[in-house]
């Protein structure tokens, strides 16, 4: 483990899946990082005028975080009901261990899979999902994830409203 006075690094651990190290950034990786969590439409120019740097080296910095997967793409922020997805859960799930895997191939091929996190507590799975209805909700929860022989229990909570945090310029 090495410091850089302002981020802690990790070094990859010999032999696992983790990739590289991760990326030291610098003052000016992380405003471009804020900019493009902001708006990932934003130009090369305005970005390089914004974090002071040539057009060039702005270019230059996007792309070396994209190649080192800093930056995994570029998406919009959807708002769900609007889109027709009035249903979202939070979906906990006890799973066989050692078959996370083989689990989490089988939640990303499910219909309106937001998010898939492997965690550690009382159970092992967090599940986002968004659904047209309540109904469509529970025949994915009863009848798609209750059916994958790995999954050994689920726990269902409701979304009521939810709100997407834009990147604060503090940190």
């Amino acid at each position: 483990m090495a410091d850089d006075g302002e981020r802690t690094v990790y070094e990859a651990v010999p032999g696992s899946n983790q990739g590289p190290a991760p990326r030291t950034l610098d003052a000016i990786d992380r405003d471009i990082l804020r900019i493009l969590q902001t708006d990932g439409r934003a130009s090369i120019r305005s970005v390089a005028e914004r974090v002071h740097v040539s057009r060039a080296n702005a270019y230059a910095r996007i792309n070396r975080l994209i190649d080192d997967g800093v930056i995994r793409g570029f998406s919009a922020r959807v708002n769900h009901e609007r889109a027709g997805h009035g249903a979202s859960a939070y979906i906990t799930l006890k799973i066989v261990q050692n078959s996370w895997r083989t689990v989490r191939e089988q939640l990303q091929a499910l219909p309106g899979a937001a998010h898939i996190a492997l965690v550690s507590g009382d159970f092992d799975v967090l599940l986002l999902v968004h659904t047209p209805d309540n109904r469509t909700l529970r025949e994915l929860v009863l009848t798609r994830l209750q059916a994958i022989p790995e999954v050994l229990s689920t726990r269902t909570l409701l979304v009521f409203e939810e709100t997407d945090l834009d990147p604060d310029p503090a940190r």
